[in-house]
């Protein structure tokens, strides 16, 4: 019995811990920012989507990622998992990480042409 319970504590607290604060990982203190780049991954996946991105930069390129919200969030806000395809150009505006990398929250996204993805995540 005391095996069991020790298990089912740690499993609680290992399902605590896989989901975070967004005030601990993004900022709000600051502007967003925005990135326009090509799509390289859209992951529609629980706990949250991620799209990566090619964004060029001087003579080359850099990798931005961005978290989206949980599919179910998405789907409520129109995305599906068809809404971005590799290759899409698309402007995505979101909360810069705290740590300074090229990782944001996204706010919103907006294909090349200008139109909304969804509706934004704000």
């Amino acid at each position: 019995m005391r095996t069991l319970l020790f298990v089912l504590a740690l499993a609680a607290a290992q399902s605590a811990v896989a989901h975070h604060s967004f005030a601990v990982f993004f900022s709000t203190d600051e502007k967003l920012v925005k990135v326009t780049g090509v799509v390289k991954e859209f992951h529609f996946s629980n706990p949250h989507g991620v799209i990566t991105l090619v964004v060029p930069q001087g003579n080359g390129t850099t990798i931005w990622r961005a978290e989206t919200n949980s599919p179910s969030i998405l789907r409520r806000r129109g995305w599906t998992p068809e809404s971005l395809h590799v290759g899409d150009k698309i402007t995505i505006e979101g909360w810069p990480a705290r740590d300074g990398t090229q990782y944001m929250r996204m706010q919103s996204a907006r294909m090349a042409d200008g139109r909304l993805v969804g509706q934004p995540l704000g």
